[in-house]
């Protein structure tokens, strides 16, 4: 089973002691949740402040940190619009990147994101396109890239579990129906985030974890860090 771990996202320290923020740390918790059973690692380049960045020093500060302590990571980074001012800036930090991470993520509810995801395949990098509502489904079949997709990230934005699991599998049908034949990751956020990745198991689908969707266990205890979640997910797809 493949499983993707997210390991910082947006949140913060306040939410969980552990959550990796520095360059040091996120490079410390990259090598131990793939120490712990992760295949790749998706991370958000933070600024002192806190905030989440693209811009290309920073992102090369984390890169460089990561491939000092695990030099075979696959690591990849968002080019999620809140980390800059609009597509415009999007696109010109992006195509400033120095250091590339290996894959890049496109969200495709945002504007100019098919503009992105082709700078991201003709600079390189391995791309994965998100859907989060059956509405982005058309705007992604569209694009020029479809056929570039490592994996296709479905990423229901449903509070309610069940409302969130039948999104998820709504837009898989329709990704599917339409000829779509990548690999799927369902990934759900706080209370959604179990319920759904049961539902990617049973669909046979790939998964995702980490603090950036969660910070509970199964049991819903809180988890110790990174490495906990990644490995309660690996029990639960064994």
């Amino acid at each position: 089973m493949f499983i993707k771990a997210a390991i910082n996202g947006g949140r913060s320290r306040a939410d969980h002691a552990a959550v990796p923020v520095t360059p040091e740390q996120i490079a410390a918790d990259t090598a131990a949740v793939l120490a712990a059973g992760a295949d790749v690692v998706h991370l958000h380049v933070r600024t002192p402040d806190g905030g989440q960045t693209i811009a290309p020093d920073a992102l090369a500060d984390v890169l460089r940190a990561v491939r000092s302590v695990a030099p075979g990571a696959v690591v990849g980074t968002t080019t999620g619009l809140w980390t800059c001012s609009g597509p415009e800036e999007r696109y010109a930090l992006v195509k400033s990147w120095e250091v590339l991470p290996d894959f890049a993520s496109v969200a495709f509810c945002e504007e100019g994101a098919a503009e992105t995801a082709e700078l991201v395949v003709a600079r390189g990098m391995v791309l994965e396109s998100a859907v989060w509502s059956v509405d982005d489904v058309p705007v992604l079949l569209a694009s020029p890239t479809l056929g570039d997709n490592v994996r296709v990230l479905i990423e229901p934005m449903d509070e309610d579990p069940d409302t969130a699991v039948a999104h998820a599998r709504e837009m898989a049908a329709h990704l599917r129906a339409a000829g779509v034949t990548c690999p799927l990751l369902y990934h759900g956020e706080a209370a959604t985030t179990w319920p759904v990745l049961r539902a990617a198991l049973a669909d046979g689908h790939q998964i995702r974890i980490g603090f950036e969707d969660g910070v509970d266990l199964p049991d819903g205890s809180i988890a110790a860090d990174n490495t906990a979640l990644v490995a309660a997910a690996r029990a639960l797809a064994s």
